[in-house]
């Protein structure tokens, strides 16, 4: 299995995103949450409490977070 990156996700009571992990800062939680959504959605998985998480190779998130900045 290769290494995976666990970003973490704490949603708000109305689904919106409150916090979210290895976020770039020009982007907001939510921007974060939505780019990592439509390129990995695969690797989300809500858990309980308001929480999720992505599972996500370290290149995959570096390559997401490069997109960002062009």
């Amino acid at each position: 299995m290769t290494d995976t990156i666990l970003i973490h996700v704490r949603f708000n009571n109305d689904g919106s995103v409150l916090e979210i992990q290895d976020r770039p800062t020009s982007l907001t939680p939510q921007q974060w949450f939505s780019k990592l959504s439509d390129k990995a959605g695969n690797a989300f998985q809500a858990l309980t409490g308001g929480r999720g998480v992505f599972r996500i190779a370290p290149a995959d998130v570096e390559a997401l977070k490069a997109s960002v900045l062009q």
